[in-house]
C-alpha cells in the first residue's frame, strides 16, 4: 500500500529530510513529489517555503489486507455485513454476518465459494509465503458439510443395496473433497471423480476394488487440497 505525506521547509532537501526524519526512513525507500519550489523574497522578505510530498510503502498486515479487501469488495457488491477475521499461523479464518446472508451465500454457495477464491488471490499475490483463506457466513459450510456426508452415507447404503455405482450432481473442489473424506475409510465402496468443471461429479463405486482404473477414474481425496 502506498502512503504519502506533505512536508515544507526553507528549501526542498530541508523538507525531504523533515520528511524523512518523521517517517524514520531513508532516501531510498521513499520517492518525492516537488509541490512548490521554495522561493526568495526581495531582500529575504516574503519568501515562500518548499513543499514535497514523499511517498512510501508500507506493507499491511494479512488480516488488514484480508479486511481491506472483502470490506471494498462488499461496498461494491451493495452487501452490508460485518467481517470478523481470525489468524491461525497457516490459514486465516473469516465469518460474514450481514442482513441478506442469501447475497453472501448465493446458490449452493457460490458465491460464498467465489468471494474465498478472490480473497485467496489477493492475500497470497506477491507474497513469500502461502496462507489459505476460510470463509463462512451464516455457518453455512459447517451446515453444507453435514449435509454432504448425510448424503455420502446414504449414497453408500444404495450402492450396497443395489450393488451398482452411483454418479452424484455436479459439484466444486470443496464439496467433492468432502464426500471423499467422508468415504475414505468404508470398507465396501470407493470414490472417484469424473468429468470436468464446472461439471466435475463423483462417483461412488461399488467395493473398494471398483474399476476406476478401467473407466480412467482416479480417487480424488486430495484434488481440492
Amino acid at each position: 500500500m502506498i502512503k504519502s505525506i506533505e512536508m515544507s521547509g526553507k528549501t526542498e532537501e530541508e523538507a525531504i529530510e523533515a520528511a524523512l526524519s518523521q517517517l524514520g526512513l531513508t532516501r531510498d525507500d521513499v520517492s518525492v513529489e516537488i509541490i512548490e519550489q521554495a522561493k526568495s523574497g526581495f531582500l529575504g522578505l516574503k519568501s515562500t517555503p518548499a513543499v514535497v510530498r514523499v511517498l512510501y510503502e508500507v506493507k499491511e498486515e494479512r488480516t488488514e489486507k484480508v479486511e481491506n479487501f472483502l470490506t471494498g469488495l462488499l461496498e461494491r457488491m451493495d452487501v452490508e455485513a460485518s467481517i470478523e477475521i481470525k489468524d491461525e499461523t497457516d490459514s486465516i479464518s473469516v465469518v460474514l454476518t450481514g442482513k441478506e446472508p442469501g447475497a453472501l451465500i448465493g446458490r449452493r454457495g457460490e458465491t460464498l465459494d467465489a468471494i474465498q477464491h478472490l480473497t485467496n488471490y489477493v492475500v497470497n499475490r506477491g507474497a513469500s509465503g502461502r496462507v489459505r483463506i476460510n470463509l463462512d457466513a451464516e455457518n453455512y459450510r459447517a451446515r453444507r458439510n453435514e449435509t454432504l456426508e448425510s448424503l455420502a452415507s446414504r449414497t453408500a447404503v444404495k450402492v450396497l443395496k443395489y450393488r451398482r455405482n452411483m454418479t452424484l450432481d455436479p459439484m466444486n473442489a470443496y464439496e467433492r473433497h468432502v464426500i471423499h473424506a467422508a468415504l475414505q475409510e468404508h470398507e465396501s465402496v470407493s470414490t472417484y471423480s469424473v468429468g470436468s468443471e464446472p461439471n466435475r461429479r463423483i462417483v461412488v463405486a461399488y467395493g473398494k476394488n471398483s474399476e476406476n482404473a478401467e473407466k480412467g477414474g482416479q480417487s480424488n481425496y486430495r484434488e481440492w487440497r
